[in-house]
């Protein structure tokens, strides 16, 4: 509820915790397997989760209900995820298959797994993820977050465009050439 997020902002912003708590416990998910999306590092992830919260926090006074209260939290993901990239080297990559853990419990996976679990079944299916996320990996970094947010959290067009900061043009022009370089980096795996 976009209104309840409003409303939540408020409260943080007159230096209400509880709101502040309910903000945290309502996105933590989001955000936390957005950024993982990205970096593909677990820990990484949860560390920089952090970070959005309290960016979320330090900024809730500044907070305008000019949009959804998702748009500005994912564009301050982006920031955050377009920083880390600029100040740390690459890791290595992780199957967008691995499991990731809130204080020990594990979160859904986003990527359901197949009813076939043979060793030769399961062997292919991790080669195909990793040979992705490589894939995935090597865009720029700006058409790799379009990726992510179109793809895996499904937003629109327009949404990207605001967590960008760019046109819907700029966003449409980004995510053709992200498929077209997927298309070359991937030919051999769809035929």
């Amino acid at each position: 509820m976009p209104d309840n997020d409003h409303s939540l902002m408020e409260r943080t912003a007159q230096g209400d915790l509880s709101a502040f708590e309910e903000l945290v416990a309502k996105h933590q998910r989001l955000v936390l397997n957005t950024i993982f999306r990205y970096i593909g590092n677990q820990a990484e992830a949860e560390d920089l989760s952090q970070e959005v919260f309290i960016r979320v926090f330090k900024f809730a006074k500044r907070y305008r209900p000019q949009a959804k209260f998702t748009t500005w939290l994912y564009r301050i993901i982006t920031n955050i995820c377009l920083n880390y990239h600029r100040q740390k080297k690459r890791k290595p990559s992780v199957s967008l298959d691995s499991p990731v853990f809130i204080e020990g419990e594990e979160l859904p996976r986003q990527i359901s797994l197949p009813s076939d679990t043979q060793p030769d079944v399961i062997l292919e299916r991790q080669e195909k993820d990793s040979v992705i996320r490589e894939a995935i990996d090597s865009l720029p970094e700006k058409q790799k977050m379009a990726v992510i947010l179109q793809r895996f959290e499904g937003l629109s067009y327009g949404e990207i465009s605001k967590i960008m900061g760019c046109s819907v043009s700029a966003i449409e022009s980004l995510l053709f050439r992200a498929k077209q370089a997927l298309k070359e980096k991937l030919k051999d795996y769809l035929n």
